[in-house]
């Protein structure tokens, strides 16, 4: 370990590139090639992430209810609050609209107003029989369909909450379709290439307002945007990245090696989602602007030392020996602990996140190996930089900033610590603040359409993410059984009365149907027959198949009838809320059906994902921890001392509480999109330090382990470089708050804002406690720990 990072080891590795430049051009060509073939196997995700690992308890419950009923995102709806849809016209136009869509392979069924059909009791022999409300060959009239309206509002409580919204305002299509277009890529061509067009002929062609929901046509629009925003991350990441290194550098030719370098990382990025085999998410997106972001402040590192060494002496071959040997040591040291970083979310457990971090650390290797062998060989092949080129190493602003760096650390110390304090309490009071969210929808884009549409059921139909009651009976038959159907309806009663959930939807609705048919379909008998009633109904009730009661329907009881299902739609609602509602429903579920004779489970997509976010924070402390020990002991491996770890720790722990507390001031909530803010954050904070103490290291040695002169000579060399990353990564980082996307907006702003702080924290905070503990970390002991860890070649010309 010792060995590779001495400075007699890194002269051989950069001997060896120079020498070798024509094999290393070669072996760059396959290798990018090679991982451009594998873009063809790049696909995209069709399911909604799941948090949580696999054995988690509510996955498996998840898998057994749709192993018995299917999945619980199977839904979409179009629906229409307009008047105009009761006239002949748009009637017609709608019944037309509901029969193409019915016609399409995709699509289980269709249930809408212009199929509806009514149990009806039929004797000779006694039966109960599904027929339909309008007549298909009748020419409708505005009175006929007037008095329908009339009829679905008052008579047939069975459709309400179903078609006919609670509010009586609001008509809906129902669309079911089928398991196993659900997840796969056919949903995707059917609701872009199918519904979206026949949508909008429809729109233009009836004038009608109308909505069009549900979590596959939600999902599916939702990836769209994030395939869309991919390429625009991309080329506004190069775009802001090239010009701040332009501005800085002044230097065409520095820009254009530095662009090509990240260019050909994002190509490896890409080349190793297809080679894993890992779908392209929401976080996986991400990773090829980030390799942009970070690749672009190795390449600050290597060309500013490149520029300084031709400046002192202007020897080529020399001032690229000492790039790769001096540079190339440190960047290393700051790329491992940032792909570190990355690396602890393989112990969330989570797929979506231990895909990302996997990735991720690869891919920021995999920059650092670029930027180390691209740079000095496109520069062993050009003529030295022009005087131009290094006007910015003396820029009079440059070293006005740098100054005012080391005038702040030499005389303004206890300003410093009085100001780092004041931001401290401050930060606490805001972390008090901060909020839990596990919302599917709030980092969707909420100007977009299909928002406003969610919106609108969300209002009319009072929710559109599921939440389902699995009810195992423990018998053959025994949700039919009167008294189950009676507890069913008892737990109805309890979801009804919370404000946030819509109507239930169960199997006690076709069995208050059945009393409502059995007494000629009078209103005021929708309700559960009682014992004797149910005795003079059996025959009746016997006759009903699976499919004369439609799919869409008994699809709420297994076909062993032994397990029973209940759905529910919600709201939009936060964590919070949410476990409110779990407080309150479970103890009344477990006095209901006692947990001795019944097994009841509450599951669906909207709380696994509710769950998921606090299982991820909780893993969040877990990869921080992780990432801060790793620190803490490369720390230790460089002096030698407990007192320098506490030190090199103290300057990166506090913009992370800082940006805790401003998340908790401007209320955005820890969410799956932000809780990566934290590590992303310590990842890369932490290069500065390194790149700090890493010259700290040598300065004393050169200085002959004299502190104060050490620290100023560190902060004259490093400040320019350090300024440089920062301000390129703040203004990387802010390129995802041009996103539509919430939670990645609030990424982008936190992750800038946090890496800003992280900059002012290593060149204020940091060199000022080294020289406010000197004494204590001036001592013998300590140099002479420190004076064994470095090799004699530290400081070789």
């Amino acid at each position: 370990m010792q060995k590779l990072f001495s400075f007699g080891f890194w002269n051989t590795i950069a001997r060896s590139i120079l020498r070798n430049r024509i094999l290393f051009i070669i072996l760059l060509a396959i290798a990018t090639v090679l991982l451009a073939l594998q873009w063809k196997n790049m696909r995209f995700s069709y399911t909604e992430a799941n948090l949580l690992p696999d054995d988690a308890e509510l996955n498996q419950q998840f898998e057994v209810f749709t192993k018995k009923f299917g999945s619980d995102g199977n839904l979409m709806m179009i629906g229409t609050d307009d008047e105009q849809l009761f006239t002949p016209q748009h009637f017609k136009a709608w019944k037309n609209l509901a029969d193409e869509i019915s016609t399409f392979p995709e699509v289980r069924s269709v249930l809408g107003i212009h199929n509806l059909q009514e149990l009806v009791k039929k004797e000779d022999p006694k039966r109960f029989d599904f027929v339909p409300i309008l007549d298909p060959d009748h020419e409708l009239t505005k009175s006929d369909l007037l008095e329908y309206r009339r009829v679905l509002r008052e008579d047939l409580p069975f459709y309400k909450g179903l078609i006919l919204s609670p509010n009586e305002r609001t008509v809906q299509t129902a669309i079911y379709l089928h398991d196993s277009v659900v997840n796969s890529a056919a949903r995707k061509d059917f609701v872009v290439n199918k519904i979206q067009p026949l949508i909008d002929d429809f729109k233009a062609s009836s004038e009608m307002e109308i909505h069009v929901s549900g979590m596959p046509y939600i999902r599916t629009l939702n990836s769209e945007n994030i395939v869309g925003e991919i390429q625009w991350f991309v080329l506004a990441a190069l775009f802001v990245t090239s010009f701040i290194f332009f501005f800085f550098f002044r230097s065409f030719r520095a820009t254009f090696i530095a662009m090509f370098t990240v260019i050909i990382g994002v190509m490896w990025a890409f080349g190793f989602i297809g080679l894993l085999g890992f779908e392209i998410t929401v976080l996986t997106a991400v990773i090829p602007p980030l390799i942009i972001i970070i690749g672009i402040p190795n390449c600050v590192f290597l060309i500013n030392k490149y520029q300084q060494e031709i400046k002192k002496h202007g020897n080529q071959a020399k001032s690229l020996q000492r790039v790769i040997a001096k540079v190339g040591n440190a960047t290393l040291m700051t790329n491992l602990t940032t792909a570190s970083g990355f690396l602890t979310f393989i112990f969330t457990r989570s797929e979506l996140l231990v895909e990302f971090g996997i990735l991720a650390s690869i891919n920021i290797v995999a920059i650092f190996l670029l930027s180390l062998l691209i740079i000095p060989i496109m520069y062993s092949y050009m003529p030295l930089p022009k005087e131009k080129h290094l006007k910015h190493l003396r820029k009079q602003w440059i070293s006005g900033f740098v100054e005012w760096i080391v005038r702040t650390v030499r005389y303004r110390r206890v300003s410093v610590y009085f100001v780092v304090v004041g931001i401290l309490i401050v930060s606490v009071i805001g972390i008090y603040k901060i909020k839990v969210s596990g919302s599917i929808l709030e980092d969707m884009p909420q100007q977009a359409e299909f928002f406003k549409d969610l919106k609108f059921f969300e209002k009319e139909f009072e929710g559109v993410l599921p939440l389902e009651v699995m009810i195992d009976t423990k018998k053959k038959n025994g949700v039919l059984k009167l008294s189950n159907l009676k507890r069913m309806e008892r737990l109805e009663s309890e979801l009804s009365d919370i404000k946030e959930l819509s109507k239930p939807l169960s199997i006690v609705n076709l069995a208050k149907y059945s009393k409502q048919a059995y007494y000629n379909g009078k209103e005021k008998y929708y309700q559960l027959p009682t014992s004797g009633e149910r005795n003079f109904m059996m025959p009746y009730v016997k006759s009903l198949s699976r499919k004369e009661a439609g799919s869409s329907i008994t699809s709420y009881v297994d076909s062993t009838g032994q397990y029973a299902r209940m759905t529910v739609f919600m709201k939009d609602i936060g964590t919070d809320e949410i476990e409110k509602i779990e407080e309150r429903l479970l103890p009344q579920i477990e006095k209901i059906f006692p947990s001795d004779r019944y097994d009841v489970s509450l599951t669906g997509k909207a709380l696994m994902y509710q769950k998921g976010t606090y299982y991820l924070v909780n893993n969040l402390l877990l990869s921080l921890g992780l990432a801060i020990l790793l620190i803490a002991l490369f720390m230790a491996w460089m002096f030698r001392s407990f007192r320098m770890i506490l030190i090199s720790l103290l300057p990166n722990l506090l913009p992370l509480i800082m940006t805790a507390g401003m998340m908790g001031f401007i209320g955005v909530p820890i969410k799956p999109s932000t809780i990566l803010v934290f590590s992303i954050a310590f990842g890369i904070s932490v290069d500065d330090t390194i790149h700090f103490l890493a010259k700290y290291r040598q300065e004393l040695k050169a200085n002959r382990w004299k502190v104060r002169r050490s620290v100023y000579s560190t902060l004259r060399e490093t400040s320019v470089s350090m300024f440089y990353t920062s301000v390129v990564l703040f203004f990387g980082f802010s390129v995802f708050m041009i996103s539509s996307f919430g939670g990645t907006v609030a990424l982008g702003g936190l992750v800038s804002a946090a890496l800003l702080f992280a900059m002012l924290a290593n060149l204020l905070l940091l060199p000022s406690l080294l020289l406010s503990l000197e004494r204590n970390i001036a001592n013998k002991k300590t140099f002479r720990k420190l004076q064994m860890n470095i090799t004699d070649s530290d400081e070789e010309e």
